[in-house]
């Protein structure tokens, strides 16, 4: 079955625990793995239980025209700072 390996915080916690809270946590794991063996024998075949993941979203292209809009603002701010600075002297 897909398990997930633990995080550093799930392993800080695993540290932090008494003896008898490890005993319990591990009964607690058996006890899981044994429902999902049934789960899957019921369901009759080997159904993961934890969802896939999902597909990272699609970054949006910016068409050609759009970076050009772009390029000439900033070509017009540009110009702008100069010829202020131009006339400052």
């Amino acid at each position: 079955m897909g398990r997930k390996p633990y995080s550093k915080s799930t392993m800080s916690t695993i540290s932090s625990l008494t003896s008898a809270q490890l005993i319990k946590a591990a009964k607690i794991k058996e006890q899981i793995a044994k429902l999902e063996k049934q789960l899957n024998a019921l369901l009759g075949a080997s159904v993961p239980v934890a969802e896939a993941p999902k597909p990272a979203k699609k970054k949006g292209k910016m068409s050609a025209a759009g970076r050009a809009r772009i390029a000439a603002a900033q070509k017009a701010r540009w110009a702008k700072i100069k010829a202020a600075k131009k006339s400052a002297k």
